[in-house]
């Protein structure tokens, strides 16, 4: 099965890829590891996106998919992929559907997380991350510390990053409303989006997502 995970910041799709990657037996394709692998095996794609980030350019998009089209070429993806973070805009898309067009392939479904606006800023602007390990994450309001400030685990301090401030986090939607949404109506034309609502515990997401997925291959 060939998936495409898409979803506003915070709608927790990286959460959900690795569930549905596990249940379905495919490999969980993230563009953040994409680029991480690349730069620190040091491959030339790696070395190629280093030198526009270390210039304080965007990665173009043709480094971006010739790493997703190495990734969709390795052994454990011979029977499908679930792609987090990719495409990421129309152009993406497009070269997706290409490259999948000439292998003889195609997607069998694209799973839209869907969370309210306010919900996904509320969030994110509510993480704090501990300063000695950043594994160690809790939330204003739904996973609050014993001790305000307080790291449970280790004692650390609590602090919310810059990238997860309100006024941060509104810019970033901006960015998603923008660029990525409009894959959704490209996908939407092609009938393989299915909206999924990811308000909830993590498992009952996972389960709303897995019992739709069969409906898209009847």
């Amino acid at each position: 099965m060939r998936i495409v995970l898409v979803g506003p910041p915070g709608a927790g799709k990286g959460t959900q890829a690795a569930y549905l990657a596990k249940n379905l037996a495919i490999p969980h394709i993230s563009t953040g590891d994409l680029f991480r692998a690349n730069i620190s095996q040091g491959t030339p794609l790696g070395r190629e996106a280093k030198s526009y980030m270390d210039a304080g350019n965007l990665v173009p998009d043709s480094v971006t998919i010739a790493m997703a089209e190495d990734r969709m070429e390795q052994p454990d993806a011979a029977n499908g992929f679930l792609l987090d973070g990719f495409p990421r805009n129309l152009g993406q898309a497009k070269a997706l559907d290409e490259y999948l067009k000439d292998q003889s392939l195609k997607l069998d479904a694209v799973l839209d997380l869907e969370v309210p606006e306010d919900e996904v800023v509320k969030r994110i602007a509510g993480r704090r991350i501990c300063r000695n390990d950043s594994s160690h994450v809790f939330h204003a309001e739904y996973n609050k510390p014993e001790t305000a400030g307080v790291c449970d685990v280790c004692g650390g301090e609590l602090y919310q990053r810059d990238d997860d401030r309100e006024e941060t986090v509104r810019k970033r939607l901006e960015v998603y409303h923008t660029e990525t949404e409009p894959i959704i109506d490209y996908y939407k034309a092609q009938g393989l989006v299915v909206d999924i609502p990811a308000m909830g515990k993590v498992d009952e997401v996972t389960t709303r997502a897995m019992a739709a997925l069969p409906a898209r291959d009847a």
